[in-house]
């Protein structure tokens, strides 16, 4: 793989190609595969591969991944569909697990997260969610949990139907909903329409 890339493209572009086949190789070992480089800024040619059974295990592991920020690399795009990167659809960047990139992903989540609750219509269970989300995101638990509650567009129902208002204390049992006033569906309105 490394000498059919080599002297095709730059390094990050190359890491985003790489770990893209590498993840859609692995994603058949198990339900849940992330795969990142160790950051060697001059190589990006060692790997680290996570296999896991549960969204629990990798939920856990990306908040690990962010304890030891700027270990790791990711090249791509942030939010929810971090590893989905296609470089023919999108521009990528590189991921450090940092302060920098974690600012980028919650930027990103604030748009992906009522996106995905959409395509399933208009409401998502919380555990549901995560087993949506946890093979194609190495996002922090923090800044997903942030990004929700901090969201315009949805809401967090407890099971007794309460609204919960503060991330720490979003549960599995928990209904992911979007709001009946919409704020960022503007791709609905008649763009010929005008005011």
């Amino acid at each position: 793989m490394s000498l059919a890339l080599d002297g095709l493209m730059g390094k990050n572009t190359w890491l985003g190609a790489a770990e893209r086949l590498v993840f859609g190789t692995f994603e058949r070992c198990a339900p849940f595969v992330s795969p990142f480089s160790i950051n060697n800024p001059t190589g990006w040619r060692y790997w680290l591969i996570h296999f896991a059974n549960s969204y629990r295990a990798r939920q856990v592991y990306n908040n690990v991944l962010h304890r030891n920020s700027s270990d790791q690399a990711h090249f791509g795009r942030s939010g929810l569909n971090m590893l989905s990167y296609n470089p023919d659809q999108e521009d990528g960047s590189l991921y450090l697990f940092d302060a920098s990139g974690r600012e980028d992903a919650r930027t990103q989540l604030i748009s992906d997260i009522p996106r995905l609750i959409s395509h399933s219509g208009d409401a998502l269970g919380v555990s549901e969610f995560y087993e949506s989300i946890y093979n194609a995101t190495p996002a922090h638990t923090d800044d997903i949990h942030e990004a929700i509650i901090e969201n315009p567009d949805v809401e967090v129902l407890t099971p007794a139907g309460g609204e919960r208002r503060n991330a720490h204390t979003i549960g599995i049992g928990d209904i992911l909903k979007l709001k009946r006033q919409k704020s960022f569906f503007p791709m609905f309105l008649d763009a010929t329409r005008r005011p």
